[in-house]
């Protein structure tokens, strides 16, 4: 048996630069960290004493005699990528809900290669890890995701990820002390909205979109550096917050699906309450909200938004690991 725990992450800045369609031409960057909240996969290979060859459990239950039955379309392409021949059984665990802008699917994905090949007696590179993940979800299962979440949960980390082309990742940690890291993190709330979607949907409406947000675009791209530069500065953090709030301005802009009046309502109470700025995580459409908020008016805000779910956290820096592995069971 193997396990291995992944971690989800916190996008926070350049987001939609990271899709195929805009950086094979124009570039692409992004600035994300992964959390201390993780995406678990337990896999063995299942005796032959069974009236079916896979069983796989996650949200539902399945069991299968052949690669092409399986529902799941991350567990059947990365199967099939793997060539997988003796009969698996497989568990999925995580630490928060599927669907929720927190690169749950990308984690999975990631989680399941990185078992499989463990399974198999391999060690792989994380930059493997990541870009065969980007072509099973992109190639294979055809979803409409950018290339950010497989590199960030694979790799962990708070990160500079430049993408340059088709198999042309570059990922440049961002080396600040551990206080001011802490510092930071100090000034971050993770809130969920109560609310799930599907992302590819989304996506789909701001890749149509996209030839002609090239301002829009651009201006996301730029505000990386501009982050990191505050991050590495020995000042206070608040224009990360400002920059936040002017990034999800754009980021709304680029499809009416981003957000909803009910999360226009979360919005709005929190900066009135004192946040600084924030964005909803993900797509778009509902899951998790992170705000940038200063320590001494976090109690404010958290009180504000009473009938949310406050999910506090750290920022993770392994990024996908093998927990655990026994022979033979």
């Amino acid at each position: 048996m193997i396990i291995t725990r992944t971690p989800f992450r916190l996008s926070l800045f350049g987001g939609g630069t990271d899709f195929p369609s805009w950086y094979r031409d124009n570039g692409g960057v992004v600035l994300s960290t992964t959390i201390d909240k993780y995406c678990y996969i337990s896999c063995r290979f299942l005796p032959p004493f069974f009236g079916h060859k896979h069983r796989i459990v996650y949200s539902k239950s399945e069991q299968v005699n052949d690669i092409d039955e399986i529902q799941h379309p991350a567990v059947r392409e990365t199967f099939r990528f793997m060539n997988v021949k003796e009969g698996l059984e497989l568990h999925h665990d995580g630490d928060l809900p599927a669907r929720s802008g927190i690169g749950s699917s990308s984690a999975f994905t990631v989680g399941l290669l990185h078992a499989l090949y463990g399974l198999s007696g391999k060690i792989v590179s994380k930059k493997r890890l990541a870009m065969e993940s980007i072509h099973i979800e992109q190639k294979m299962i055809k979803e409409n995701v950018g290339s950010q979440d497989q590199v960030a949960v694979a790799f962990g980390g708070l990160n500079k990820i430049v993408f340059k082309g088709d198999n042309n990742i570059e990922v440049i940690p961002i080396t600040i002390s551990t206080q001011r890291l802490n510092n930071f993190q100090s000034h971050l709330m993770l809130f969920f909205t109560g609310l799930t979607r599907y992302a590819t949907d989304i996506e789909d409406d701001k890749i149509k979109n996209i030839s002609g947000k090239k301002t829009q675009m651009n201006r996301l791209a730029k505000m990386v550096d501009s982050a990191i530069d505050i991050l590495n500065s020995d000042g206070d953090f608040d224009d990360f917050g400002r920059m936040l709030h002017e990034s999800w301005l754009i980021k709304k802009s680029l499809s009416a699906q981003v957000s909803t009046s009910n999360i226009d309502t979360i919005y709005d109470m929190a900066i009135k309450s004192g946040a600084l700025g924030g964005k909803l995580l993900g797509a778009g459409g509902g899951g998790f909200i992170l705000f940038y908020v200063k320590p001494e008016r976090r109690d404010k805000v958290k009180q504000k938004l009473a009938h949310l779910l406050n999910v506090p956290f750290r920022f993770d820096s392994l990024g996908s690991q093998i927990i655990y592995y026994r022979e033979g069971l």
